[in-house]
């Protein structure tokens, strides 16, 4: 039974997107087997792995609003291991569209329960807010990841995040836990992002990934290959960034690694 992953924050431009693709893509690399889910109408994920959103037929928004079987929607990516449930800009009005349809909260749940058994990982792309989308992604996962990047106003609307992630833990799905708050867009070189793991530490310690992702140039114009960074340049400190967040997440869930070692740039 296949563990489903969110990664969320209603803030933009935290890495919600880069963490889902180059962490769906190395939990492959490891021999995985892992589905991502793009369920942000933006479709950032199915461009960044290579599809083109305006000729996706069949897409996260058919099998939320449509009840479509979620396997004739999944596409197969040039990554092994990894296949894409895409999404399509008319996911954009699946929130009005579900507004008056029973147990609404619980549609991705029964999408994905089709399916959770075919693979070892789910990752959810949420969109930036905290609308119906993102609680369906947040009900249906076992575990969410939080990207906070490391600059001004870091933590603002972090709060927010954890009280809405409670009341779904309290109402929609009392197994959903932090899998861990992950931070993002590091720059070894600025004092201010020193200052900002130290503060996210403080406030979350045992709560926080030893891994950090790291700026890197790589990492930044994958996407516009329509590939992975770990395709893109293995190498790279970005690659070896999200590798290691992969392990610490097999390691933390108690799963094998054919390699114990942890890679270091």
């Amino acid at each position: 039974m296949g563990k489903i992953i969110a990664i969320a924050n209603q803030k933009g431009g935290v890495g919600k997107t880069t963490t889902s693709i180059n962490l769906a893509a190395s939990l492959a690399v490891l021999e995985h087997k892992t589905l991502l889910v793009d369920a942000d109408p933006q479709a950032n994920s199915t461009s960044g792995i290579g599809f083109d959103p305006r000729g996706i037929k069949a897409s996260v928004y058919e099998c939320l609003v449509n009840d479509l079987d979620p396997r004739d929607a999944i596409q197969h990516t040039d990554t092994p291991n990894l296949d894409l449930l895409p999404a399509h800009i008319d996911l954009v009005g699946a929130e009005i569209e579900m507004i008056n349809m029973h147990e609404r909260e619980f549609k991705m749940l029964k999408m994905l329960e089709v399916i959770k058994d075919d693979y070892d990982f789910i990752i959810v792309d949420c969109s930036p807010s905290l609308g119906l989308i993102t609680i369906n992604a947040l009900t249906a996962s076992n575990s969410v990841i939080i990207p906070v990047q490391c600059e001004y106003f870091a933590l603002e609307g972090l709060g927010k995040l954890l009280n809405t992630i409670k009341i779904v833990q309290t109402r929609l799905n009392t197994n959903l836990e932090i899998e861990g708050i992950l931070l993002t867009m590091y720059d070894v070189r600025l004092r201010l992002s020193n200052q900002v793991v130290d503060e996210v530490r403080t406030h979350f310690s045992e709560l926080v990934f030893d891994t950090i992702i790291q700026r890197n140039t790589r990492l930044s114009e994958a996407p516009s290959f329509g590939i992975s960074v770990i395709m893109h340049d293995a190498s790279c400190k970005g690659a070896v960034n999200y590798l290691n967040l992969a392990r610490e997440i097999l390691q933390k869930n108690g799963l094998v690694l054919k390699d114990t070692q942890t890679a270091t740039v």
